[in-house]
């Protein structure tokens, strides 16, 4: 088979693969810009108007503003918290040599392994034993607690990469450990710090099983819990429901968009080098 056949196949198998990725955007537009009862009569078909008023209605029903707010709380401290102590950790691990060092980092991949929903009850229990439960503040603390494990597997193979000399130098500078780090350390390790820092943001920002095992307050509810407030038990407003969805995809795309670049090649050099 020449080259230029296998390259045309490659393609070909590239443009459906990307055709079947947008398609379900391509359904949730044009459905969330139909009436309840067009999008049930064809969802398949354009709709002959479009209803711009289905997001003004989202927008109400959902409280976006407050809703967006607690969503951006969540993530600010929640991914600010696993930055700063995974990069921390993985540097610390990295350097120190030992049974004790290698225990530890074992224990971090070890949880990597657990799955949520054998831990989900407990740390809900947990969570209400420390009075945290309920608390916009509380379930970011929580993210950091479940996010640290995958940071410090990155750092701790990126830092590999950094030469020691870079830290000698600042030693005999005159400069503390912790100097050292943020001063030195903490900005080489930016393009991995952008990829946990996106990945982190894209797993806080959609995630919907720990918010509503943690937050019973209306007013604290993330993006995702207020949009299944539009799934009633007797009716389902799926126009409304996929106007709110395509308003709280909106961010997530914007930052993906932007930072795509930096998250391949931050888990590639995270996880290979050294």
């Amino acid at each position: 088979m020449s080259r230029k056949v296998s390259s045309t196949i490659i393609l070909i198998v590239l443009i459906i693969g990307a055709a079947l990725s947008i398609f379900p955007i391509y359904m949730a537009v044009i459905n969330s810009l139909k009436t309840q009862g067009e999008m049930f009569s064809s969802i398949l078909s354009l709709p002959t108007k479009l209803h711009f008023e289905n997001y003004a209605h989202a927008f109400e029903k959902t409280r976006l503003l407050n809703s967006v707010k607690n969503s951006l709380v969540v993530s600010v401290i929640g991914i600010g918290g696993i930055l700063l102590f995974a990069s921390m950790a993985g540097y610390k691990l990295s350097r120190t040599s030992g049974r004790i060092s290698n225990f530890l980092f074992f224990l971090f991949i070890a949880s990597m392994l657990v799955p949520f929903h054998s831990i989900m009850i407990s740390l809900s229990r947990v969570a209400k034993a420390l009075s945290v439960q309920g608390s916009t503040y509380g379930l970011a603390f929580i993210y950091i607690g479940l996010g640290v494990n995958m940071a410090v597997f990155l750092y701790h193979g990126f830092v590999k990469s950094i030469p020691r000399e870079l830290e000698e130098s600042a030693h005999i500078d005159g400069c503390g450990e912790f100097q050292t780090f943020f001063r030195i350390i903490f900005p080489l390790l930016m393009p991995i710090t952008v990829t946990i820092g996106i990945l982190d943001f894209l797993w806080i920002w959609n995630d919907f099983l720990l918010p509503l095992l943690m937050l019973t307050d209306v007013d604290r509810y993330t993006l995702i819990l207020s949009t299944n407030m539009l799934f009633g038990e007797y009716n389902k407003e799926w126009s409304l429901i996929l106007a709110s969805l395509v308003l709280t995809a909106i961010p997530v795309v914007i930052i993906y968009a932007f930072f795509q670049r930096f998250i391949m090649q931050g888990i590639t050099e995270g996880a290979v080098k050294g």
